[in-house]
């Protein structure tokens, strides 16, 4: 008989929460505040001077052709980095589920990249691909492909999204992975002894109850590629070529940091927080609907 905690008071459980609800207040609803209240001011480049102009730079972003194109780019970015880094990790989790010699030694291996911070797996693929001195980069021109992605926008797009989906693959895989392995073996083996081909045994069995954990990684996916890539883009292509690549984060940075234009960088980060959470309760009102929880 499972056993249940049960508090005589509301004290406690209130002070054992207080450290999560600090961090939540401080790291995020102060921060989010603090950006609504920015994005309704108009401030000069130095801040000596605010001006309250209310919804004037909303209206200023959203007529902007720039941003807007800034959002197909993200769009096209995500969708991408989302569907490349599930099907990778779905792949090497199911070809890891079936090794029997050196599993461990394998499963760490493609484990070790979602340890690397965004900011370095982007280091680490400009070195490969650099055009002047990256080693597959040499390798494509001798292969007769006129690879240069500081010139050409379709390759530029490439190599961040194979750069962000690479860096996913990892977080994907151990969720996949533990979906596997929480299978009952007794189904496989019932739907073998009818027949069953590994490839039905996959797409009738083991993908439907991979259902939750493919959920939840596309979520986690998507808000990863409109956040947490930053730091790939920056590193790689600072939105460059001609700003093909700057998805909406990194349009924030740069309005903010770099044109010092504050009232539209924070009317912006409020917009990609709205973007999100809509494309979260999509999921959540839509897709949802298709997937079966054991």
């Amino acid at each position: 008989m499972e056993r249940r905690v049960v508090f005589s008071g509301w004290l406690f459980p209130a002070f054992l929460l207080m450290p999560q609800l600090a961090v939540t207040l401080v790291f995020f609803f102060w921060p989010a505040a603090q950006a609504i209240l920015q994005s309704m001011r108009r401030e000069d480049a130095f801040g000596l001077s605010t001006q309250f102009v209310a919804a004037e730079n909303f209206a200023a972003v959203l007529g902007d052709p720039f941003y807007l194109a800034s959002a197909e780019v993200t769009l096209l970015f995500s969708v991408a980095v989302a569907v490349l880094a599930l099907a990778a990790g779905l792949l090497l989790a199911v070809m890891a589920d079936r090794v029997v010699r050196g599993a461990a030694v394998y499963k760490t291996v493609l484990l070790l990249p979602y340890a690397v911070a965004p900011a370095i797996a982007g280091v680490l693929w400009l070195f490969l691909f650099n055009p002047s001195i990256g080693i597959i980069a040499v390798g494509l021109r001798r292969l007769g492909i006129d690879w240069n992605y500081l010139l050409d926008a379709d390759q530029a797009m490439l190599l961040v999204v194979l750069a962000a989906a690479w860096k996913q693959i990892s977080y994907n895989f151990l969720f996949f992975l533990a979906g596997l392995q929480s299978i009952p073996a007794s189904l496989l083996e019932a739907s073998a002894i009818d027949g069953a081909s590994p490839r039905r045994r996959f797409w009738t069995i083991v993908f439907p109850l991979l259902a939750p954990t493919s959920f939840f990684l596309l979520v986690v996916n998507i808000v990863y590629a409109f956040f947490d890539t930053f730091g790939i883009i920056h590193n790689v292509t600072q939105g460059g070529p001609a700003k093909a690549t700057e998805i909406l984060v990194y349009k924030v940075w740069y309005d903010g940091m770099v044109g010092l234009d504050l009232g539209s960088s924070a009317a912006q980060s409020v917009i990609l927080m709205a973007i999100v959470i809509g494309l979260t309760a999509i999921q959540f009102r839509f897709i949802e609907r298709r997937v079966h929880y054991a």
